[in-house]
């Protein structure tokens, strides 16, 4: 029996070990930037494109306050409530004191500057599929937007989902790198599947989830529930939109639908973030989303 304990303990101690492993933060190295230097100009339209305003700016902010990243906004969901933090060029209470490499890693990794796990709420998921050059002009436009000193809150999460180490595990299902349509796309497809699947981050918001919180693929941006359990999100491909692709780059220049509706919700802050756009970016967004594989559901 001494024995049989024994050997249960080393394994057991075996399997930790592997498991602590396994689930270590994967930041990109120092050498993935070598040679980028950060464009503020070109900063300001991936900013645009990621949202950041839209989820980091104060709840009570106007068109005068929308760069003033200090957070507070609070996003309820079944694993708890996350609540934006300050990003502002603040020293002490923003970010303001973080290298490129640290930016990149928070948005493409969903790493802190201390190795540890963010939460998915930020949508890294998505961000993954950036060009690190992008994010690299995103921190230089985010060095010029006011410091803001109010201090971020933290996430009101339980257990076992305050466990960040455990999010290293649903990093290892579900983070990866990989275009979620990859059938044959043209020049202008591949540029809109490039925004939607990436910075613009439309999926996680327009694609169902499995329990554990992860995008369920199979059924890309087909709707899906509403994280505050609030209504549903609309399926926005071809199997239930019949908006043409002229329609689509229209509603995300102005907000208004083909029935002349407005945009309502979050999606008024997506119009806004879509307008500051070229509008060959809208059209390319207009086009992939034609080009998606209809969802019926």
């Amino acid at each position: 029996m001494g024995k049989l304990l024994t050997s249960l303990g080393a394994l057991a101690l075996v399997g930790l070990g592997t498991a602590w492993v396994l689930t270590e933060p994967d930041p990109l190295p120092a050498s993935s930037l070598d040679g980028l230097i950060g464009d503020p100009e070109r900063g300001a339209l991936v900013f645009a494109a990621g949202g950041c305003a839209s989820c980091h700016a104060a709840p009570e902010a106007d068109d005068q306050t929308a760069s003033h990243l200090g957070g507070g906004r609070r996003f309820e969901t079944q694993f708890g409530t996350f609540i934006a933090p300050n990003i502002s060029s603040d020293p002490v209470h923003g970010i303001g004191n973080w290298s490129d490499l640290e930016i990149v890693n928070a948005v493409m990794r969903g790493v802190s500057p201390e190795g540890a796990h963010y939460y998915p709420a930020f949508p890294y998921s998505s961000y993954i599929r950036a060009d690190v050059a992008d994010i690299v002009d995103l921190a230089a436009y985010l060095r010029t937007l006011p410091a803001v000193t109010t201090p971020s809150l933290d996430h009101e999460v339980g257990f076992p989902f305050n466990i960040r180490r455990s999010l290293g595990g649903w990093k290892l299902l579900f983070l990866n790198e990989d275009w979620i349509v990859e059938t044959e796309l043209d020049a202008q497809e591949i540029r809109g599947r490039e925004l939607v699947e990436g910075l613009a981050h439309c999926g996680e918001c327009h694609t169902p989830r499995n329990i554990l919180g992860g995008s369920k693929t199979s059924a890309w941006l087909g709707g899906a529930a509403n994280p505050s359990g609030d209504g549903t999100i609309p399926n926005i491909t071809s199997g239930k939109l019949d908006w043409s692709a002229e329609d689509i780059a229209i509603y995300l220049e102005s907000g208004f639908t083909p029935s002349f509706d407005t945009a309502g919700g979050e999606m008024v802050h997506v119009v806004r973030n879509m307008a500051k756009l070229p509008q060959s970016d809208r059209n390319a967004i207009a086009a992939y989303l034609k080009a998606v594989p209809p969802v019926t559901q």
